[in-house]
């Protein structure tokens, strides 16, 4: 877990990856891995695409043709809701 760990490079990725870890039940662990492992490498993948649209939007004031800026925070809370809705498995943790 800790190369995972420093491949997310926000904290607050790094913070629920432990939460995470800390309320999963052991044989559950190894999905919720790969899960993750899965994450930050899609985010890896994207990184010099993300970088060329970090420049262009530095140089330019905008984004490149082809990508857009949406509000992606409804995704967001919706992918948090299993792991809110299962917090009395928080004794079964891993650690």
């Amino acid at each position: 877990m800790g190369r995972l760990h420093v491949a997310l490079l926000r904290s607050a990725f790094r913070q629920q990856l432990l939460r995470d870890v800390n309320l999963t039940a052991v044989g559950d662990l190894p999905a919720v891995l790969d899960g993750w492992a899965w994450a930050a490498g899609q985010l890896e993948a994207a990184r010099p695409r993300i970088e060329a649209a970090r420049a262009h939007m530095k140089t330019y004031g905008v984004l490149p043709d082809g990508l857009e800026a949406r509000d992606v925070t409804a995704d967001v809370l919706r992918d948090t809701e299993p792991r809110q809705g299962n917090r009395e498995d928080r004794g079964r943790g891993a650690a």
